[in-house]
């Protein structure tokens, strides 16, 4: 099927919707609505997404998006396509270069901070530490382990589990459904759906449909698509390997079982050990262990 809309989880396509000054009014709405009313997000400033550590060999950070509201709070928010080893770290230490910007070179400064929130957007279930969370969106904060209270409020960590999100278009209620929605299905669509009437939406429909690309656009997103398609059979190869590899070796465990079992039998019946294991195929040591 050819997609009229972006895939919102391509470099380009992500980048085009909510990291350009031009549509800055996509990551507003969208900011708002991920913080169901306790963000009142006026503007924002779009900064430079690529941060330098202290030192000149100090390893640096890309950041999809990198920007601040209007009250100095800075926000980074990152489509995540591939669940790696140590992503939570990679969030952690994200997070440190909007804290360090932030220090005052001499003067008077009382190490007060604006917040800093990192937001995950995943295209994967996040099972490291979340398994047993049911909802797709989970925010995490320093919190004092005895009472279970907010310890630091100006420290948060926010991870959307996309795939989870399984409303259809008859159950979209809030606009944070809404946008998650588009997140999911944007490039399966082939018209605006009727439930997404708001006017914030009547600009990203505009912006998304690729018959408006301009030529240099098009070979950019076209790029971008090859490579998420790449991530994408990547992933499915590897999950394939991986399902065949335990295939193979659970049929070889269900052997070694029986095999052991009818050893146990034989033994029982009262055979040797050497033609238990010359019968089996087990070793002796094998054999003999199940005497034990």
């Amino acid at each position: 099927m050819i997609e009229k809309y972006i895939n919102p989880h391509t470099d380009f396509g992500f980048k085009r919707l909510f990291g350009s000054v031009f549509n800055k009014e996509l990551l507003i709405s969208f900011l708002n609505a991920m913080f169901h009313g306790e963000q009142n997000v006026q503007d924002v400033t779009y900064l430079n997404s690529e941060q330098l550590g202290d030192r000149s060999d100090a390893r640096r950070a890309i950041f999809d998006v990198y920007c601040e509201n209007d009250k100095g709070e800075k926000f980074i928010v990152e489509m995540q396509n591939v669940y790696q080893e140590f992503f939570k770290d990679r969030t952690i230490y994200y997070s440190t270069f909007p804290i360090r910007e932030q220090a005052q070179r001499g003067g008077d400064w009382d190490f007060h901070l604006n917040p800093v929130y990192t937001i995950g957007l995943l295209n994967f279930n996040f099972a490291d530490g979340l398994e047993n969370a049911k909802r797709w969106h989970h925010e995490v904060k320093l919190m004092e382990v005895d009472t279970h209270e907010v310890f630091y409020d100006k420290l948060t960590y926010i991870y959307v589990e996309i795939p989870k999100f399984d409303k259809k278009e008859n159950e979209l209620v809030t606009m944070y459904d809404k946008w998650m929605y588009i997140l999911k299905n944007l490039s399966k669509l082939m018209q605006r759906p009727a439930a997404l009437q708001e006017r914030v939406f009547t600009r990203l429909f505009e912006q998304a449909e690729i018959a408006k690309f301009n030529k240099q656009e098009l070979k950019l997103y076209e790029d971008s698509v090859n490579a998420y398609r790449d991530i994408v059979n990547a992933i499915r190869t590897a999950e394939k390997k991986k399902f065949a590899e335990g295939r193979a070796e659970g049929r070889a465990e269900g052997r070694a079982e029986g095999r052991a079992e009818v050893a146990r039998k034989m033994l029982d019946k009262g055979m040797s050990t050497e033609l238990v294991a010359e019968m089996t195929g087990l070793s002796l040591e094998e054999v003999s262990s199940l005497n034990q």
